[in-house]
């Protein structure tokens, strides 16, 4: 197959403006790689997920998507409700205290659980499909094989970029959460964006 470098790009840069934006998925990937806990199942999962739904969506799934108004509205309503929940979870740890995570922590959170968590933050919000199914897939099936086929790969490698980038590199950002101070201070940053992620869910039409 002849590498076609162009598509290659189309995808990779359309991909990462869609998944470097700011969104419940990032904000949770972040906080796990500051706790260092379950990074390589949380970062695996969502990189898998985008790769997954990039290929359906070049593969024509995109078409199918766009006409199923009433599978949106629900998997809307769902992720509406469930983001408000886990921004209110957020102001609570940020109101309770302390933020500040070390390896001695005590809190313990199960593989399970954050891979339950991460799912659902990134298949319970419907823009997830409009923009990974629908308009990479869309563009992508424009190009005819095998352009389709690389621009698909540009994309699918900017996610798993991106992903392992975010969750592995987050360590880097250590030194600003030694005070409990910065804890709360992300809490409240990640509750918002939650809440302002619900309401723009609710309020879509």
């Amino acid at each position: 197959m002849t590498v076609d470098a162009a598509s290659y790009l189309a995808g990779a840069g359309l991909g990462a403006s869609l998944i470097v934006a700011i969104g419940a998925q990032n904000a949770f990937v972040l906080r796990q790689g500051l706790k260092r806990r379950h990074v390589g199942i949380v970062v695996a999962i969502c990189a898998l997920i985008d790769v997954l739904l990039i290929g359906l969506g070049v593969g024509g799934m995109g078409a199918l998507i766009s006409r199923a108004p009433v599978l949106l509205d629900v998997i809307r309503w769902a992720g509406a409700a469930f983001v408000f929940l886990y921004g209110l979870r957020a102001f609570i740890a940020a109101w309770r205290g302390p933020g500040h995570l070390n390896a001695s922590d005590s809190e313990s959170q199960t593989a399970i659980g954050a891979a339950s968590t991460v799912l659902a933050l990134s298949l319970l919000n419907p823009h997830v499909y409009l923009d990974t199914v629908v308009l990479l897939g869309g563009i992508g099936a424009q190009r005819g094989w095998p352009g389709n086929a690389w621009f698909a790969a540009g994309a699918m490698c900017s996610s798993i970029i991106w992903f392992t980038a975010l969750g592995y590199g987050a360590r880097l950002l250590e030194p600003w959460f030694e005070k409990d101070v910065s804890w709360r201070v992300l809490d409240v940053i990640v509750g918002c964006v939650m809440w302002w992620i619900a309401a723009a869910l609710a309020f879509s039409r």
